[in-house]
């Protein structure tokens, strides 16, 4: 399993009977997680959250306050930095699991001579972004349909001090940009997607990632340089396991490139019970130096 275990501003405190106990900086923060059908290891340690999300059904619920809080603070990964903020559908802008995804690509980039050209695609707030803007790439491109998320990704890259880095935020449908990209003769050294298992196009179009992800990956290896560096894919999607993102990403990138893939599990360890939370998976397909 890919293991995050170098946070220090973020960690799982206790998880049970649906929900996991969660401290960000200094708020702790009691959220569902339905994979979680065992009981709490302590139950006093769940006293301590500041803000409770409690799930009307699987598309409806809103926070509960304990106490004042701020509408949105920082927490730090390293030397990187980030908003974050209680959002509905129990969300907070960041997936501090990607971590362990985040320093596997910013050693990746640093490992490479030449220049090296990011597409992020489904780049929500910006954490890859942000990554592969700090190791040094020479430009990343950030595509996320929201415009919100667009703005929430300029912000954490400008506290982290990296405001500096050429970094395209596009708003826009990433199918329809890549196939654009692909037009324009535009091409990537590095590609990290994490597409939505579900979703609707601006048409109506009907987004399901087990229909359309094998798709999509072919599509994107269009855009790949002659030389790429690597292709990452996150699902969050139980379905999939691991072997499927293996599979994709080597029937649709060894035919042209040498290389190896590795899929695995994500998980973050809960302080103090030896548990790990399950956070979907990841397939990493890198080149062969």
């Amino acid at each position: 399993m890919f293991l995050v275990s170098d946070w220090k501003d973020y960690e799982i405190i206790d998880l049970g009977h649906g929900e996991k106990l969660e401290r960000w900086g200094d708020i702790i923060l009691r959220r569902p997680e339905p994979q979680v059908i065992w009981p709490a290891s302590d139950e006093l340690l769940w006293k301590k959250a500041h803000a409770h999300f409690q799930r009307k059904d699987s598309s409806k619920g809103s926070w509960q306050y304990f106490q004042s809080l701020p509408e949105e603070w920082n927490i730090s990964y390293k030397d990187l930095v980030f908003h974050v903020k209680p959002m509905g559908l129990k969300h907070t802008g960041l997936f501090p699991e990607q971590a362990v995804n985040w320093s596997w690509m910013i050693e990746k980039i640093r490992s490479r001579k030449e220049p090296v050209k990011v597409l992020n695609l489904f780049a929500y707030t910006g954490g890859a972004t942000v990554a592969a803007a700090y190791a040094g790439a020479e430009e990343v491109c950030h595509v996320d349909a929201s415009k919100g998320m667009i703005s929430w990704a300029k912000e954490n890259i400008q506290l982290s001090g990296l405001e500096h880095r050429k970094v395209r935020f596009i708003v826009d449908d990433v199918v329809k940009f890549v196939q654009r990209e692909i037009r324009r003769g535009r091409k990537y050294d590095g590609i990290i997607m994490d597409p939505p298992s579900f979703g609707r196009g601006p048409n109506g179009e009907i987004w399901k990632i087990e229909n359309e992800l094998y798709g999509l990956v072919e599509l994107c290896s269009q855009v790949l340089s002659p030389n790429p560096l690597f292709f990452l894919i996150n699902s969050y999607t139980t379905a999939l396991a691991p072997a499927v993102l293996h599979n994709i990403l080597t029937i649709t990138l060894n035919k042209q490139y040498s290389g190896k893939t590795v899929a695995d599990g994500v998980g973050l360890p809960v302080t103090g019970t030896g548990q790990v939370l399950p956070c979907g998976a990841s397939g990493r397909w890198e080149s062969i130096e």
